[in-house]
């Protein structure tokens, strides 16, 4: 088998199941940390073995063993006697897993909800989850929260290192304690699903993250069914992956939302996000992702009424703004504002957010030209994109964000 064959495979099986390799071996271990370290190792003897031996029939499963074989080496090098026991328990557990399936239990979930922890500063708990369990390296997830690669690296080390030391259980908690863990699971797999969303275009791991957070959101609605939030969420991610094939024409140009075809949209993801929405509504508990999942049900209804309800879009974000003001949803009321008929009030609130928070935030630039266009003042608009054309590395957004720099 050819050297690039085989890369291309591991690369592929690394991106698919990081994760869930990831949770297997942390949850019989309680080293996140370890249990990545040995899995690198084990991603790297594959580079080595592959190219010669070819791709194994159940490539997961030998990625499972090598990393469990060096999980246990490192013990007895270390001579930690109260880690030989679990990590024996691993190697049972991963030969059966190999020996027995093609596939072995998904943990992720599992490890989510360990990452949610009270013993966790709260500040890396969504961090965490993203790198622990999705598999987002520190830069990017840095980037995410506005702070520098090396300060979330020594964040995510710490915590790592909190749940080894405390011996934090790796379970699903019990209905008492879902709660507040249950708020970070959310954020993180929205954040994610984000990530996926937002990546480059040509970019195949981006889409499968985007995959992952979906599946890991129906999961935690079926583990929630209680919890209206839960629903929310995976109303979002679905009105959104349903406009995934409209994002783009054939030739690869950005399309924006108010501008989509929307015979392109998937309507089954449509109809089973209106779903969850209804069934939401029903325990009368409004929270962000169901009023996030309600302004992408506006744009939805463009399919059947042809127009846009601004004015309600505006009502939502409104009280969006007040239960999560993230930079985000006060950059989406601002616009909504505008869009409703008052541009000027618009462009004030756009405006007034803080200088700190939207220096480097992309969508505020864009949002900024869009409205000072709206409001005649052509100079500043062209300004505006070409500085938000400038914090995106998606090729097919620089050149729509370029194109209306230039009056497009």
């Amino acid at each position: 088998m050819d050297d690039a064959r085989a890369h291309s495979a591991i690369e592929d099986i690394a991106r698919s199941s990081y994760g869930r390799l990831v949770a297997y071996l942390a949850a019989r271990s309680g080293d996140i940390a370890g249990a990545e370290d040995a899995l690198s190792e084990a991603i790297g003897a594959a580079l080595r073995h592959w190219p010669e031996q070819g791709v194994p029939d159940k490539p997961e499963a030998w990625l499972l063993r090598a990393a469990r074989n060096r999980l246990i080496d490192a013990a007895r090098h270390a001579e930690v006697h109260r880690r030989v026991e679990p990590l024996l328990q691993v190697a049972g557990e991963a030969q059966e897993a190999a020996t027995m399936h093609p596939t072995f239990p998904d943990e992720r979930l599992k490890l989510l909800f360990v990452c949610a922890h009270p013993a966790i500063d709260v500040a890396v708990r969504t961090p965490l989850m993203l790198q622990a369990v999705l598999g987002l390296d520190a830069a990017r997830i840095a980037a995410a929260f506005l702070v520098s690669p090396a300060a979330m690296e020594q964040r995510l080390v710490r915590a790592k290192a909190k749940i080894r030391e405390a011996r934090i259980p790796f379970r699903v908690p019990e209905p008492p304690e879902w709660g507040e863990r249950s708020a970070f699971v959310l954020d993180a797999i929205y954040s994610a699903y984000t990530a996926g969303w937002e990546g480059p275009t040509e970019s195949a791991t981006h889409g499968a993250l985007a995959r992952d957070a979906i599946a890991l959101g129906r999961t935690l609605d079926q583990l929630l069914p209680d919890e209206p939030e839960a629903a929310g969420l995976l109303a979002l991610m679905l009105h959104g992956e349903a406009r995934r094939a409209a994002r783009f024409t054939a030739a690869g140009a950005f399309v924006p939302l108010d501008r989509q075809d929307p015979a392109r949209w998937a309507r089954p993801l449509m109809a089973e996000a209106e779903a969850l929405l209804r069934r939401a509504a029903t325990f009368r508990r409004v929270g962000r992702y169901q009023l996030e999942a309600a302004i992408q049900s506006i744009h939805a209804q463009r399919a059947t009424s042809g127009t846009i309800d601004w004015k309600e879009i505006a009502l939502l974000y409104e009280g969006l703004v007040r239960l999560a003001p993230t930079i985000g949803a006060q950059v989406g009321r601002a616009v909504a504002i505008a869009e409703a008929g008052e541009v000027a009030a618009g462009l004030t609130a756009l405006e007034a957010l803080p200088s700190e928070r939207t220096a480097v935030y992309q969508p505020w630039w864009a949002a900024r030209g869009h409205l000072l266009r709206r409001a005649g003042r052509e100079t500043e608009a062209r300004r505006a994109f070409e500085r938000a054309a400038g914090l995106t590395d998606d090729a097919a957004l620089r050149s729509h964000l370029l194109a209306q720099a230039a009056g497009g």
